[in-house]
């Protein structure tokens, strides 16, 4: 109801009505959503962040290891 209320297609008193609660709630959720979003999409693009780090990490440690097999081989 939140984003409904964000996306501006109905007002909050019609978003209200239709699922029974009082037109300060949905503003309260509206601006609780608002609030977090940006909160919420920085955590996960630090996830993002640690994970491709972890994942280069191990690439690097995986290239690094063919290498030495290879220069190995080549002997």
């Amino acid at each position: 109801m939140a984003i409904a209320a964000i996306q501006g297609h109905k007002t909050v008193n019609e978003i209200a009505s239709r699922i029974d609660v009082h037109p300060t709630q949905v503003s309260a959720w509206k601006k609780a959503l608002l609030a977090h979003s940006v909160e919420a999409s920085t955590r996960e693009n630090a996830k993002t962040d640690k994970d491709e780090a972890k994942d280069l990490d191990s690439l690097y440690h995986k290239i690094g290891r063919l290498e030495m097999e290879n220069d190995f081989l080549k002997k």
